[in-house]
């Protein structure tokens, strides 16, 4: 299979899916298009009208992959089950490493195609025996960050052909090629079935006697500050939307479950010098463990701190920051680096 030049790709009706389609086509690829049905988010029928036309226009074979069910089990309940264990959820990373690319795996394997290839602005090298995701040439569109749990049998069938091109690249030549409506599309952001901020979708998808109702806001000394709206509606760090009005700026500094009580303090109360992360992915652990030449993130843009790795007895991955990061926040991801951008791994913070 992998001598054949077919691919599977993942084609959500975007820009960037939609010039995959058409550079693997004109690389010489017999490109099949596969739509998932993940959710039925507003504007998915038209996403996916634009995907059928894409690929009719391009005579290559489209298919629709109804993957609710799965993406109910698999995604909607974590991130609603983070959020109700005082948790903040990482929905994208797991949608990526868990469901996405290992769903196009196993499509592709049936179809008897090896490659397998989506609109992600990233690039894929190989050093020492290792296949690693690597940054994009459009630093601002680059998303290596969500890929950090993909493992090699994944990684050697990946084609991703808008690593090195940028998003202003993408649309000129989606233009020169006749494609002005897929040009100019808007980019989609934020998190695909919660468009709306996350309390409103967990009021809708939590039964009311199922969420703690109002609890208190503490200060550090223990001091009652006032009333929440219940601790899954808040996340380590949040200033804005606390509904309460001090003579100073406080954050989220803790969330404590079992007493529906949440702890405000200022900035400078939340930066911390070490974390733990559990569910970890390394691809080559010479690269990362006890290195000092590591960066770590823990948000999606702009943001970047050198740090030292180990493995614990607990064979958890204990990070030791080099300078002190604010808003550490549990079960969101952090995700490593070396100094030329390689993504080395990551995992969950404990």
């Amino acid at each position: 299979m992998k001598s054949a030049k077919r691919v599977l790709l993942g084609m959500s009706g975007g820009t960037d899916s939609s010039v995959a389609a058409m550079l693997l086509q004109e690389a010489g690829y017999e490109v099949t298009g596969v739509t998932f049905r993940f959710y039925d988010s507003e504007g998915f029928e038209e996403s996916l009208d634009d995907a059928r036309n894409l690929a009719s226009r391009l005579n290559i074979p489209h298919i629709i992959y109804d993957a609710r069910e799965l993406f109910r089990e698999r995604i909607i309940r974590y991130f609603v089950d983070e959020y109700l264990s005082a948790r903040t959820p990482v929905p994208c990373t797991l949608c990526n490493n868990e469901l996405k690319w290992p769903l196009l795996a196993k499509i592709a394997d049936e179809m008897g195609i090896y490659w397998i290839s989506t609109g992600h602005y990233v690039r894929k090298v190989f050093r020492d025996g290792y296949y690693f995701i690597a940054p994009a040439a459009d630093r601002d569109k680059d998303q290596t960050f969500f890929l950090w749990g993909l493992q090699q049998n994944i990684l050697e069938r990946m084609l991703l052909p808008m690593g090195d091109w940028t998003k202003n690249e993408v649309r000129a030549y989606a233009a020169k090629r006749g494609f002005e409506r897929t040009a100019t599309k808007k980019d989609s952001l934020g998190v695909c079935f919660c468009p709306m901020d996350y309390r409103s979708f967990l009021q809708r998808e939590v039964p009311q006697d199922a969420l703690p109702g109002k609890g208190q806001f503490f200060d550090e000394s223990g001091t009652f500050l006032g009333w929440h709206e219940g601790y899954p509606f808040y996340t380590i760090g949040q200033r804005r939307g606390l509904g309460i009005h001090l003579n100073r700026p406080v954050f989220v500094k803790e969330i404590h479950k079992e007493r529906n009580e949440v702890i405000l303090a200022p900035l400078a109360s939340l930066y911390k010098e070490e974390m733990l992360l559990k569910d970890w992915n390394i691809v080559d652990t010479s690269r990362l463990l006890n290195s000092e030449d590591v960066i770590v993130r823990i948000r999606y843009r702009k943001q970047a701190n050198h740090c030292t790795v180990s493995i614990t007895d607990e064979n958890l991955l204990h990070v030791l920051l080099r300078e002190p990061l604010e808003s550490i926040a549990s079960g969101q991801a952090a995700a490593f680096y070396d100094e030329a951008g390689l993504l080395l791994g990551g995992g969950i913070i404990l």
